[in-house]
């Protein structure tokens, strides 16, 4: 979204605190509405943006399935929002707290729908992130491994057939102990990268959403965007299928600000020094 659109809101939602006499004549947008711009905002890594959107989005009440849908799409907001700080360098405190407000919201979408998928991979996700954030600050990060460690055993008991679900699994399942050799990390690799393809034709055999439905369908370009991310980064990088992976994203997602000008220039910095060794006759990395 716009930096426009985004001081617009803004403006609005200091009408309303501000109590104008034309603030209770404001129409609220519908929810499909923010949640289109809570998707626009991610992409963009418009921090600020997403804030605002989390508050726009009206917190439910009862317990009826859209409920849920909604208690997720403002868990999204904040969790999104974290996911980008960690790219853009926002305070730690900044992106702890967010993703403690997106955990909670997540929470709140499984006691109204317990077997509602992608909020219990936006709850795994958001609680992973927050073990990183803490960089071993073993007494914080204790309660949150005690309730990630069932989530993970759960999951792995069974197959899974959500896209995000494994795209989320995947991202947790990448790291290897460090003592094992090269042989079984790039075997252990391959299986992640063969995950996340089975997931991408998950994600394109999808329904198109209607313009009012709050389902998440989104996935095709993120897992796009963490094919290319593991092939540039496995043991045995495959540079030119990185090359592919992330311009198919931006194919999808022109305005997608991490593979358009973080990942992507990684990538083809990685392809220059490549061809520079070749040159020089070192080997490269593809």
């Amino acid at each position: 979204m716009s930096h426009s659109r985004a001081s617009t809101i803004a403006a609005g939602l200091g009408l309303l605190i501000a109590g104008y006499p034309f603030a209770c004549e404001w129409e609220p947008r519908p929810d499909a509405v923010i949640v289109a711009d809570i998707i626009r905002a991610d992409y963009e890594a418009d921090l600020p943006l997403l804030l605002l959107l989390y508050h726009e989005l009206p917190e439910p009440a009862g317990t009826a399935p859209e409920a849920s849908r909604v208690r997720y799409w403002r868990g999204f907001a904040r969790w999104r929002r974290a996911i980008n700080g960690l790219n853009d360098g926002a305070p730690v405190a900044q992106m702890l707290e967010d993703l403690q407000i997106a955990s909670r919201e997540f929470e709140a979408a499984l006691s109204i729908a317990p077997g509602f998928v992608d909020a219990r991979a936006g709850l795994l996700s958001s609680l992973g992130t927050q073990l990183f954030l803490l960089n071993g600050d073993t007494v914080r990060m204790q309660p949150i491994v005690e309730r990630v460690r069932p989530m993970m055993s759960a999951l792995r008991s069974k197959p899974q057939d959500n896209p995000r679900m494994l795209w989320v699994l995947g991202q947790a399942e990448w790291r290897t102990p460090s003592g094992w050799p090269r042989k079984r990390v790039l075997a252990h690799q391959e299986r992640v990268i063969a995950s996340y393809l089975r997931a991408l034709e998950l994600a394109r055999a999808q329904e198109i959403p209607s313009r009012d439905d709050l389902e998440p369908r989104w996935g095709e370009p993120e897992l796009l965007m963490n094919l290319a991310w593991s092939n540039l980064n496995k043991v045995t990088a495959d540079l030119s299928a990185a090359e592919r992976n992330a311009r198919e994203a931006l194919r999808l997602v022109p305005n997608w600000h991490y593979v358009r000008d973080i990942l992507l220039p990684q990538i083809l910095a990685a392809k220059y020094e490549s061809s520079q060794r070749a040159i020089a006759g070192a080997p490269g990395r593809d």
